[in-house]
């Protein structure tokens, strides 16, 4: 069934037609002042009829045509995986929290009380170095 200039649009059709501008805005053939105009006006269309007048002076884009765009495979860089660089962050946190609250009890009961904060960060620092160093290298799955 042909649309007739004066059947309605669709929420649908208006998406379709913003990324028609979106694209020539991209391809530099309207400023952004005149996307925003456009954009305006098209969430205030109700026909076919002025949907087209937006697009009326721009040549027709297939955006099924139009390539994918594809992100660029980032390149592990050298070093520690960001993932463990987190996981021992957050064990330096932990323990410099614990050693502080050890420091406060001690110093507040007026003696030296024993470095519980050592049974803290010991099993989860061994942990860390472990997987550190026999982990798997940066951008290698297993």
């Amino acid at each position: 069934m042909a649309q007739s200039p004066e059947m309605r649009a669709s929420d649908v059709d208006r998406d379709r037609v913003a990324a028609i501008l979106r694209e020539h805005t991209a391809d530099g053939r309207i400023t952004m002042n005149e996307f925003n105009e456009r954009l305006e006006q098209l969430y205030k269309t109700k026909t076919y009829g002025e949907l087209a007048r937006l697009t009326a002076d721009l040549p027709d884009v297939d955006l099924r045509a139009r390539p994918a765009k594809v992100a660029p495979t980032p390149v592990p860089k050298a070093g520690m995986h960001p993932g463990m660089r987190a996981a021992w962050g957050a064990w330096a946190a932990a323990s410099s929290i614990n050693w502080a609250i050890w420091l406060i009890v001690s110093i507040t009961s007026g003696h030296m009380i024993y470095p519980w904060p050592l049974w803290v960060m010991g099993p989860w620092g061994v942990v860390l170095l472990m997987s550190t160093i026999f982990g798997n290298a940066p951008g290698k799955r297993p």
